[in-house]
């Protein structure tokens, strides 16, 4: 797991209020729907959306865009590392 994927678990656990340990969380998981392991819904994904940008700096705007993103956290670590947001950042 890179250091990058491990911050973003915890991100996303921490801002859903989820009591899973965040190393439990696979890469490619599916991390919305009621078939989801996490069973995350869009409370969340505005939870995680609102993380992103006070901690990335990154701001989700497109909706269809964003579910892409937020659909598993290869995809939001490939997003983040695409625009230069990787490891721990401001």
């Amino acid at each position: 797991m890179t250091a990058l994927t491990h911050e973003l678990k915890v991100l996303i656990v921490d801002a859903c209020d989820k009591a899973c340990d965040p190393a439990t969380i696979s890469d490619d998981e599916i991390l919305f729907g009621p078939e989801a392991p996490l069973a995350l819904d869009s409370l969340d994904a505005l939870q995680v959306s609102m993380a992103l940008q006070k901690k990335y700096g990154v701001r989700l705007t497109d909706s269809k865009e964003t579910r892409r993103i937020l659909a598993s956290v290869a995809n939001l670590a490939a997003f983040l590392q695409a625009h230069g947001k990787t490891g721990t950042s401001a």
